[in-house]
Formats: C-alpha cells, structure tokens, sequence
C-alpha cells in the first residue's frame, strides 16, 4: 500500500502566494506521472497540472497556466503545486494524484487526502 500525504494549504489574499506539497510513502518502486487536481463547491474534480517521470515537462489547466508551477523531487517521493497571484476562483480542495509502480506489472492510481486553499480578502 501506498499513502499520499498534502500539505500546505490555507487562506490567503488575492494576489498572494501558497505552496502546496505531496509526499508519499510505503511499497514504492517507482512513481510515473504526478499531478494536482481541485474541486470548487459545487463542482466536479478538474485537472490543474501533471508533471511527467523525470521531472522536465509541466502541463497546466489554461486557468493556472502562468501562475502555478508544478515540480517534482523524486528522491523523496514528493509533488509541489507553488502557486502564484492566486484569485478568489482558484479557492478549492486540491487534490494530489501520483501512478505508482509498486512492483513488476502492479501500477495503481493513488490520491491524496485534499487540502482546502481559500482565496479571500
């Protein structure tokens, strides 16, 4: 078994910044794609970024391209979301998702438990 843990979130102003964290842990031989996704009241779960294998390559929801970065540190397992100029509509629980490989042919989807990010004056 594998356990995603978040951190990081809060409320903050319009304009300002948070930086989000997910760490995971347990029977892990490697993990593949890493990403964020949110889910405002009312709505269903969207994608926000994915980051891939090695690291190099970010891909954004048009909504955050711009002012969010998603990195990767694979020697400790963990995803970041560093989120800039954030807007009252990025306000959501954010979700991390990472495909792990936890050993020959067993690759599963795991979820982090959500962190709430409010964005309010």
């Amino acid at each position: 078994q594998v356990q995603l843990v978040v951190s990081g979130g809060g409320l903050v102003q319009p304009g300002g910044s948070l930086r989000l964290s997910c760490a995971a842990s347990g029977s892990i031989s490697s993990i593949n794609a890493m990403g964020w996704y949110r889910q405002a009241p009312g709505k269903g779960r969207e994608w926000v970024a994915t980051v891939t294998t090695g690291g190099s390559t970010g891909y954004y929801a048009d909504s955050v391209k711009g002012r969010f970065t998603i990195s990767r540190d694979n020697a400790k397992n963990t995803v970041y979301l560093q989120m800039n100029s954030l807007k009252p509509e990025d306000t959501a629980v954010y979700y991390c998702n990472m495909q792990v490989t936890e050993g020959p042919g067993v690759t599963r989807n795991y979820w982090g438990q959500g962190t709430q990010v409010t964005v309010s004056s």
